[in-house]
Formats: structure tokens, sequence, C-alpha cells
């Protein structure tokens, strides 16, 4: 039976009051902040419409289309809200139906777990320029490693689509409204990528607080298999709800992402996103901070760039780095958030090796095993290293390019994070 929208009163104590839908009339709505009693469950750090590696819609956004995506939460909760972003976005965005379900299987749902989404109370609700929004809570139990669908539907222009680029799971889209089907007949467009889409916010039944990861392509996943929630902030998760003890854990790393420069394609620089992508989470209580290979790697492709997205090629050295992950230490103990700092893996073999660029990543390294504040560190060159060459990815570990890593590498990183260093 389809579940008919319903507006959560009393959160903080746990009580909920129901009323039937209102009409679905336009509402407006402005930036919502994480508000009390919600903790984070499932984040994407949101990103300029833009080209990528791989096709996607970002930049001709929606029109007259419903667009259903599919995320694995880390830890379960009572009831349940989504967040948009429109934060790049240069016209109002305005969604004419939303829902959030159980995932079934592909983009398919359980059809008794769908519920209709609303904001003060409207179905049709609209997503400022430059703004970001919550949905009204809906009641559903989720557990930890649920996967939900949030499907939304768009009939006027959306314009270009704030995004996130390297999602690594399957998104769909079907012509017309489709966001109350509960087969996957209508679907038959696929990305690679998210749309609007940056959070899954629950009222949690545990209280231990959540932890972000944050960095860049290797924090993203790449070279993880698809649809399978293989990155390491996804091995984490199973982790510890393995052992007992589940617990957000939030992915905001974004590929090619440097801690020092900015990039149309690739996000703004750590040190810009951080009081947002990280600090503003909800319920967030320990950052693991992944970053500063893109910053010392990428300038030496300037000779001979692969790709224009790339771009720009700073030299950037391994003391400009270090300001800035000493920053991003600032920024959370200032906020009373636990920071885990992990040094830079090898990279020999790959595009961004060079004496140059080796001598800065084991100059970053050595501050952060020895000189960093942090409070606690995760020594993944170490771990990840080949036994045979310390400057090599384990080719147990190496996707292949000899940068990022593969499921077993991630599954290994994920293995190296002492819980009790999580706070």
């Amino acid at each position: 039976m389809t579940v008919t929208a319903i507006t959560v009163c009393a959160l903080i104590t746990g009580t909920v009051a129901a009323f039937p839908d209102t009409a679905r009339q336009p509402a407006t709505a402005t930036a919502t902040g994480p508000g009390p009693g919600w903790s984070a469950t499932w984040t994407a750090a949101p990103q300029r419409p833009s080209a990528s590696f791989a096709p996607n819609w970002s930049q001709q956004g929606f029109t007259r289309q419903t667009v259903r995506q599919i995320v694995r939460i880390s830890a379960g909760g009572k009831a349940a809200r989504i967040r948009l972003s429109n934060r790049y976005g240069t016209s109002p965005l305005t969604i004419d139906h939303a829902t959030l379900a159980r995932t079934d299987r592909g983009a398919a749902i359980e059809p008794g777990s769908l519920r209709h989404l609303t904001v003060r109370g409207k179905h049709t609700f609209t997503v400022p320029a430059g703004a970001d929004l919550a949905t009204d809570p809906v009641p559903l139990n989720l557990a930890a490693l649920d996967s939900v669908t949030i499907t939304f539907f768009a009939n006027r222009p959306t314009g270009p689509a704030t995004y996130h680029a390297q999602a690594l799971a399957t998104t769909y889209r079907a012509a017309g409204d489709h966001t109350a089907d509960a087969d996957a007949a209508a679907f038959t467009d696929t990305s690679q990528s998210w749309y609007y889409l940056t959070g899954v916010d629950v009222i949690p039944t545990g209280r231990r607080g959540g932890v972000v990861t944050f960095g860049d392509s290797l924090t993203d996943g790449a070279g993880s298999s698809t649809d399978a929630n293989n990155r390491y902030p996804d091995e984490l998760a199973e982790r510890l709800a393995g052992a007992g003890t589940p617990r957000a854990v939030l992915n905001q790393g974004i590929a090619g992402n440097r801690v020092t420069v900015d990039s149309a394609w690739f996000g703004d620089k750590a040190t810009a996103r951080f009081r947002r992508d990280v600090l503003g989470q909800p319920g967030v209580r320990t950052v693991i901070i992944l970053a500063g290979i893109n910053d010392i790697g990428i300038g030496e492709l300037a000779a001979a760039p692969p790709s224009p997205i790339f771009a720009p090629y700073p030299d950037v050295s391994a003391g400009q780095v270090i300001a800035g992950l000493r920053e991003l230490i600032q920024m959370a103990h200032a906020k009373g958030v636990r920071v885990i700092g992990a040094t830079l893996m090898p990279v020999k073999g790959s595009a961004y090796y060079t004496a140059r660029s080796e001598a800065k990543r084991e100059a970053i390294n050595a501050w952060i095993r020895a000189s960093a504040p942090f409070d606690a560190v995760v020594d993944l060159d170490r771990i990840t290293a080949s036994p045979a060459d310390r400057d090599r990815l384990n080719p147990a570990y190496d996707s292949g390019d000899h940068l990022h890593l593969n499921d077993a590498g991630y599954r290994a990183i994920a293995g190296a994070i002492h819980p009790a260093d999580l706070g």
C-alpha cells in the first residue's frame, strides 16, 4: 500500500504526529540548517555542473523527467529526510513531486515503503539558486546499511544541475512523472553521477557521533566496483555495523579535489569547502582527512595534460599542503570535532610520480607522522605500499593505474582505522 506523506513532530522526544497530505501547491524553501535531533547517515559533496571523466546530465539538467537515485545509508533511524542542493544552479529548482522508499533491486522499490516527500507540507517546492534545502521528515524505520531510493520529478526546465560527478552508483532517468512507480520499467536511461542529492538524515536510534571521511578520489572510491559500495567509507561502515557498533560514516570525497587549489571540475579547494562539507553535517563528531596527493601530482601534468578538466596546474609545495592541512585541523578543533590524519599513499608508476612529487609526498608524510596536531594518525602509506618497493602500491591493492585502489585496497584502509580513534 502506498503511504501518504506524514509530518513528524516533537523530533527530540521521538514522538510523532501525523496528518493527511495537504494539496499539491508550490512551496518555496530557503537554505535549511542541520536542526536538532538529526544525524546525517549518507552524504555526497556538491559540485558545479561540468564535463567529467564520463558523460553526465549536469550541464543539460532536466525537463519533464524523473530522476531515481539509490544510496546505502550507514546508520539507521526512526524517521528520515533528504537534503537537496541547488548551490551551483543559475535558476530556481522546482521539484513537482518527490518520494523516498526502500530499494528493492535496481530501479525498483519496495511498494509498502513509499513515502511522499514534502517541504512545509507541500508536494511541490522550490530550491532557490545558490541554496540548500531539507525536506519535511517522514516516519521510516531504517537499519544500518539499508539501501534507500530517492526519486524526484521536475516538470519545468531545471537549468544546469548541481551534482556529484563520481557516484560509482547507477542513477536512473525516465520521461514524465514516475516518482511513485514501484517497478523499474520506465527508467531506461542511466548515469554514474548523483544530481542535487547531498544528504540523507535520520533521527538516530543510537548515540554515537558521525564520522566524516574527507578528501579526494581515494575517499570518493575511484577504482572500486560500481554499485557495490566498496569505497573505504562504505567498508568502514560495514566493519562497524558488523562489530555491533554501527554509526554514521559520511563520504565527502570529490575526485580530483585539492587542498589548496579551486577547480571548476574537481570542486572548491578543501580549505574552502571544509566548513560546509564537514562541520555543517548534522551529528558529526570525527573527521578523517586523506588529502594532498592531487596538489603535488597534478602540477606534474602541466607539460602534457591528459584532459582539460585537470586545469589549473600550479606548482604546489609540500609546505603549502601542510599549511592547508593545518588550517583544516584548526577549523575542526574550533568546533570540537576530532581529527584523524592519513598519510599519502605511494604513486610510483602513475602520471603523478616524479622525483619532485615524491620528495613532497615524503615531506608531507613525515609531518603527519611526527609533527601534525592530529588527534590520531592512520599510516596508509605503510599499509598500502608494496613490500618489494615502498614507493609503489601493493599490487594486491592497485586498481591498475598505480594511484587508486581496488576493492581489496579500500577494505585494507577501512581495516586500518582503529574504532577507538573515532571517538
